[in-house]
């Protein structure tokens, strides 16, 4: 059992997306729960959405100076350089300064600097990859830190096997109660509790062609008497707007981002969503039937992978994003009404559910800190 007589101080550093700050997020909650007076300073990147996010789950976050190689040459590239050794002096400050027990990188670009100039001094250090196909900057750091928690078996083609811990993907807690909550939920977005509703999820910055696809089908599942609950994320989200008054009363619902995903999953008969890691362990935990259509715009297709892995266990429905604009209507349409596939699809997908994820982690941590 981990030791709850004396708080520890942690580090974690990351973000860019949804996808590594709410792990990130859930990791501190359960240091949190062993011990509320446990002290965690949060590092991301300036500009980047943890700058917002992690102050509203309440935590301190420090900004580096710090973005990604972009493909084509711009003046970001060139100050890439500077930008590098600017974050690595001003985390070895950081950590000089906040003196933590141990460090956790859960990737990003704020996660390199960070976790350098913490292994460079010794600091216990662990990362967590949440994909099938591991990012660039955990890749690098995997040969300095102590120990490497994954959510996919299989992963010794990028990490030191004998670092490895296979722990699952740490999700928001409120979401593994999201089922007890759906009268609350029906309350929150305003919809009806005698029709079935769709809830379509982007990711966290939104999916065009799932946006697309839904837009030119809007009429259809209208029609149909299903509701919509819809993330479109900023971009698409004026043009969204414009939809959702045209179907006032029919319960077409759009946000440019859902900060209650816990309700938006207890009001969700089906789900579509693109195919990241967070996204699979949220609907996993949730056992939610769902489509999933994987975005093309990622390292070696590896949201594809992601959603290989539950088509072939039977736990989900892929439509390619090069297909949706024809097919993705139809596919909802058709999950929609199949009560019996919607059951086998849920039943399969809790199969495979970590819910224990946040707490392995931590104990890994502990055990470094130890």
């Amino acid at each position: 059992m981990p030791d709850k007589q004396r708080p520890y101080r942690v580090i974690i550093s990351g973000g860019g997306t949804g996808g590594h700050i709410y792990p990130a997020v859930a990791i501190a909650n359960q240091l949190k729960a062993l011990n509320p007076a446990t002290e965690i300073l949060f590092v991301g990147a300036k500009g980047r959405m943890e700058m917002t996010r992690v102050p509203e789950a309440g935590y301190k976050i420090i900004g580096l100076w710090i973005s990604g190689i972009q493909r084509r040459l711009t003046m970001d590239n060139l100050s890439f350089p500077l930008k590098v050794i600017s974050s690595v002096r001003a985390s070895h400050k950081i950590i000089k300064d906040f003196k933590p027990d141990a460090v956790v990188g859960v990737g990003g670009y704020a996660s390199g600097p960070l976790l350098y100039a913490a292994t460079a001094r010794n600091v216990p250090s662990l990362i967590q990859e949440q994909n099938s196909y591991a990012g660039i900057t955990n890749k690098l750091l995997a040969k300095r830190v102590n120990k490497v928690c994954v959510a996919y078996p299989n992963m010794e083609e990028f990490f030191p096997a004998d670092k490895l811990v296979l722990t699952g993907n740490p999700v928001r807690s409120d979401i593994m109660d999201s089922a007890k909550k759906r009268d609350e939920a029906l309350a929150h977005f305003g919809l009806d509790n005698n029709k079935k509703t769709i809830l379509i999820i982007g990711g966290s910055l939104g999916a065009r062609t799932i946006n697309q696809s839904i837009a030119a089908g809007v009429e259809r599942i209208a029609k149909a008497g299903y509701q919509l609950v819809w993330q479109t994320g900023k971009a698409f989200y004026e043009e969204a707007l414009a939809i959702e008054e045209k179907y006032k009363g029919q319960g077409v619902r759009t946000f440019d981002f859902i900060k209650r995903m816990d309700l938006a999953y207890a009001v969700a008969d089906v789900v579509i969503s693109r195919a990241g890691a967070l996204s699979i362990s949220e609907l996993s935990l949730a056992g939610k039937p769902s489509i999933l259509v994987p975005s093309p715009n990622v390292a070696e297709d590896h949201q594809t992978k992601n959603a290989m892995a539950l088509v072939q266990q039977h736990a989900a429905v892929l439509v390619r994003d090069i297909d949706a604009q024809q097919e993705l209507v139809n596919a909802v349409l058709e999950l929609a009404k199949n009560e019996e596939e919607q059951r086998q699809l849920s039943d399969n997908i809790l199969k495979m559910a970590r819910p224990h994820a946040a707490a392995d982690i931590v104990n890994e941590l502990i055990k470094l800190i130890r």
